[in-house]
């Protein structure tokens, strides 16, 4: 009997102990995966990655000047080279001719390190007599290029194009109006 006794004894202190291991080992667990989640909605909340009133320069070998204003931006978390722009102005200096062209968008995605920036929603260009409006534009000073597609509308003096593509050298003013079809035909209007 005594040895009856004995065994459940062990057994109560056996289950017991395990109980007490395993519900401090859950509980803790819980209670540090509470504290990380509030830490780290605390750094979201305090670390801040928005710049107000952005002005960006840089200039080409030729003295070429790009500058770039925007009213806010926003720091790519996972790459801290591109910022996500709003209410977007751009000026492209050509010093050789003396001339500006002038970008305006919605929004914007600027690389800090090789000044690649894409333009979308509303975007203007305006140079000289020309007007080019669309939906996205990409520009790169390295290749000294402008390509505005998406419901694009190349407005001069005499006519006004409606085509899916528009490529502009910046420095050559060389202009290539496309559809993406071939099938499709660049729409153009005389303003006469």
């Amino acid at each position: 009997m005594k040895s009856i006794n004995y065994r459940v004894f062990i057994f109560i202190i056996i289950l017991a102990v395990s109980f007490f291991f395993i519900y401090s080992n859950y509980f803790q667990k819980e209670k540090n995966n509470q504290n990380i989640s509030l830490e780290a909605e605390e750094e979201i909340s305090t670390n801040s990655n928005i710049i107000k009133d952005i002005k960006y320069s840089s200039k080409d070998l030729k003295g070429n000047e790009y500058i770039i204003l925007a009213d806010e931006g926003e720091i790519d978390l996972d790459n801290s080279d591109i910022i996500f722009l709003k209410n977007v102005k751009a000026f492209i200096n050509l010093i050789e001719k003396n001339e500006t062209i002038t970008v305006v968008s919605d929004f914007g995605k600027y690389n800090t390190i090789n000044y690649d920036t894409i333009f979308s929603q509303n975007v203007r260009i305006q140079y000289q007599d020309n007007s080019i409006t669309g939906d996205y534009l990409d520009f790169s000073m390295k290749k000294n290029l402008l390509i505005i597609s998406k419901n694009v509308v190349y407005t001069n003096p005499t006519n006004i194009l409606k085509a899916d593509v528009v490529e502009l050298d910046t420095i050559t003013k060389d202009t290539k109006i496309f559809m993406h079809n071939s099938k499709n035909k660049v729409n153009i209007e005389s303003r006469n």
